[in-house]
């Protein structure tokens, strides 16, 4: 077929959505504290999938602003610590002692205030510095940040092939596909007769190819991307597990009880738990589709229900809209000149005496929450060690999930997600009716499921109630849109 020759219009960046929350960690301290904690600290739930963002790059750049951080407030504490002797070597002064103590106690509150001026000017350039370089440069964003521990990496890397998710307890009625977002349309479609075998050329009967629900997981994977019409289509096989059961697999999946589950086991227990589903561990082909420039996600989760005579297609789909607003800040800082040093001076000047005053508090508060969390940590250890009490180690969420507002969710969002999940749709019943005609078996009952199938529909637009729905060099950075900045998002101190 002969093709236009046209003009390349600008696309959004494929990693935009990494690009604005690595931004983001630099701008809001809880923020980054908050993506740390879950990736990098010691603990023992699993964490959720990484569905189009980078998380080695994330992690990287959250662990270089919390670092920044957590030093200018070292250095402030210490400063306040000298303005209140300053303080009291002017009251001295003021009181009948010498005039020098009341000259040298005015310098030395002018010369903390000073000092505490320049610091956070200077932890605020240098965040607004690293979230423009991540957000605007062509270099990649995990390049710009020194490398996390080589564990955390290590756990990151094996996260991007994910075979199987611990999710949590709490979920198991509502929606086991931890971070996925909201769901969509849940159903069973119309069993399938999948015992009478297909007529053959010359007349009779042809032999039915012996096949399990793995055989054709398999094959549905495989050809998905091909028949769907989906570039960039992830079909993966997970063995979804209750976060209460991960001890019940073994080393396979939890080699320390006290430690991490892994994102990775044998492939065979995947297959068993489609065959064989265990107590809370099911085996469920995921098919997810990044939308441009990551501004929407839509998943759909298949289970090939094999009881002989029939076949039928257990199906959730699930959709996460664009990031927030509230992570969109580096999109309305000032990038150079005048104006950019301009605010910078109104920042500093506004949040010195905040951040002096408070850098001691916050110090504390910082250590007695790591405290209070280590402690909870070895109480649960010596609970499971010496008790053998029952942990939850499943996912609560994912942090693609978190960030996500579907106020931001577009016109062209919602047009474009419903094709997916058409076309995902289509596609499953496309790959099934070849799968059942390779192996001679007769489509008819197919046939007249597929007319009943194909009237579905999907309503991409977040929560939603009815009968079958369940509660830079030619590219851009994706933008959600302008809003008021969220309290603790506009920089270094709260």
């Amino acid at each position: 077929m002969a093709r236009h020759h046209l003009p390349a219009l600008p696309q959004y960046r494929q990693d935009a959505v990494t690009r604005r929350l690595c931004a983001a960690t630099h701008l809001d301290e809880g923020f980054a504290r908050q993506v740390h904690d879950e990736f990098v600290a010691d603990r023992m739930r699993a964490v959720g999938l990484p569905l189009g963002i980078n998380l080695v790059a994330l992690v990287r750049h959250a662990r270089s602003a919390d670092l920044r951080v957590e030093a200018r407030n070292r250095r402030l504490a210490r400063l306040f610590g000298g303005l209140w002797a300053a303080v009291l070597l002017a009251l001295y002064g003021i009181g009948g002692g010498p005039s020098v103590a009341l000259t040298a106690g005015g310098c030395g509150v002018l010369a903390v205030f000073g000092a505490a001026w320049w610091l956070v000017y200077a932890a605020e350039r240098q965040a607004r510095d690293a979230a423009q370089e991540v957000f605007r440069t062509g270099a990649k964003a995990e390049d710009l940040a020194p490398p996390a521990p080589k564990e955390a990496e290590s756990r990151l890397l094996d996260l991007k092939k994910a075979n199987v998710v611990p999710y949590t307890a709490s979920a198991e009625r509502t929606n086991p596909f931890v971070g996925s977002g909201k769901k969509i349309k849940e159903v069973v479609w119309q069993p399938i007769d999948v015992s009478r075998p297909a007529e053959a050329p010359g007349g009779g009967k042809l032999t039915i190819k012996d096949f399990d629900a793995v055989d054709l997981h398999t094959y549905v994977a495989r050809e998905m991307a091909n028949v769907a019409g989906l570039e960039g289509l992830r079909a993966r096989n997970r063995l979804y597990v209750l976060g209460t059961h991960v001890q019940h697999l073994g080393t396979d999946l939890l080699p320390d009880p006290l430690g991490r589950p892994r994102a990775q086991i044998p492939k065979q227990l995947v297959q068993a738990g489609l065959l064989t589903p265990g107590a809370g561990m099911r085996t469920y082909l995921s098919l997810e589709r990044v939308g441009d420039g990551g501004r929407v996600i839509v998943s759909m989760h298949l289970r090939a229900r094999l009881h002989h005579p029939s076949l039928s297609w257990e199906v959730a789909a699930y959709g996460i809209p664009p990031v927030s607003r509230d992570y969109g800040i580096v999109d309305r800082l000032p990038i150079d000149g005048f104006e950019r040093w301009w605010s910078l001076v109104r920042y500093a000047t506004g949040q010195t005496w905040p951040a002096l005053r408070g850098a001691l508090g916050r110090n504390r508060r910082r250590a007695a929450e790591r405290k209070r969390e280590a402690r909870d940590l070895e109480r649960w250890r010596k609970e499971i060690g010496r008790r053998h009490a029952v942990y939850d180690y499943g996912a609560v969420d994912s942090v693609r999930e978190r960030v996500a507002s579907w106020d931001e969710l577009g016109h062209s969002d919602r047009t474009d997600s419903q094709d997916f999940l058409h076309r995902l749709q289509q596609g499953v019943l496309i790959a099934t009716e070849r799968f059942l005609k390779d192996h001679n078996v007769d489509t008819s009952s197919f046939d007249q499921a597929q007319q009943v199938i194909t009237t579905q529909t999907y309503n991409f637009s977040g929560d939603i109630s009815g009968p079958s729905n369940f509660g830079n060099n030619g590219q851009i950075n994706a933008a959600y849109g302008q809003g008021q900045q969220p309290s603790g998002a506009a920089g270094g101190a709260p």
